[in-house]
């Protein structure tokens, strides 16, 4: 259980994908990864051929099993088990294994394994797309910081389409077999409209019901505004944040804001950071 060797060479080969044997480990666990998701997609499909249950069922056991394994294997050779265990991508490992076990607690729950398909994002790592983790990163940090923003305006528009929703019930409730004969329905009206979704289920008949759905309708382009500008400020101010340091040496820029060094060459960044104008 203690042999360094042993753990040093699973570390190479199931963490890093550098190597020829890591990138094809890497390449088999999203292959499998995606013959697991398929599986659970397809066996949902109506009228789909009765020998192929026992195949697919088969097959879930034996992905199951190889996930469980390079899991177990992952916390095994992980120079730090609990880091990798309470990470990202440990949670995701653990998430994908578990449905299958507790099925025979939940029947329902078999359908989770889709949770499997979160695995996926390894292949930005497999295939040297950096680039797009980094912008993922970005756009999460821009998330977090106009987090509180968009709880206000959230907050905003549910007291909105509560008060909207009230009125059309007093406008609309009191027609005999009217659609609005509760508050919960008409606040779903409300939320339906201002969304621009448009359902059709519920709609106004009297004339003062018909201007109230116009102008919901009208504030609904507006009000599906705000987000995406909160978020593309953010963004904005993000990626101005990292345009700004430039390197000495090499005189590229895109820096993370904290960054000690140059990801391009290595130079030290703190001692010489410009900040262009």
């Amino acid at each position: 259980m203690n042999n360094e060797a042993l753990k040093r060479k699973l570390y190479i080969v199931i963490f890093e994908s550098d190597t020829p044997a890591g990138k094809a480990f890497d390449i088999l666990l999203i292959c499998c990864i995606l013959f697991s998701v398929s599986i659970v997609i397809l066996e949902t499909v109506p009228g789909l051929p009765t020998y192929l249950a026992t195949p697919f069922i088969i097959l879930e056991y034996v992905f199951t099993g190889f996930f469980t394994f390079e899991y177990l294997t992952r916390i095994y050779c992980s120079p730090h088990p609990k880091k990798y265990i309470f990470s990202f991508f440990g949670i995701i490992d653990l998430l994908a294994t578990l449905p299958l076990y507790l099925v025979f607690l939940v029947p329902s729950l078999r359908h989770l394994l889709i949770i499997r398909a979160f695995r996926l994002i390894r292949v930005f790592r497999v295939f040297k797309l950096f680039n797009f983790l980094m912008e993922g990163q970005m756009l999460l940090r821009a998330l977090r910081q106009s987090s509180k923003k968009i709880a206000v305006f959230f907050f905003f528009v549910v007291i909105l389409v509560t008060s909207i929703g009230t009125l059309m019930y007093m406008i609309e409730g009191s027609r005999p077999d009217s659609q609005f004969d509760n508050i919960p329905n008409s606040i779903y009206w409300a939320i339906v409209t201002m969304t621009t979704v448009g359902y059709g289920d519920i709609t106004p008949v009297t004339p003062m019901g018909k201007m109230l759905s116009a102008f919901v309708m009208l504030l609904g382009y507006t009000i599906i505004a705000v987000p995406t500008g909160i978020v593309s400020v953010s963004m904005m101010k993000e990626y101005r944040r990292q345009q700004n340091v430039e390197c000495p040496n090499c005189h590229k820029s895109g820096h993370e804001e904290t960054a000690a060094y140059c990801k391009y060459c290595g130079t030290k960044l703190n001692e010489h950071q410009s900040h262009p104008s």
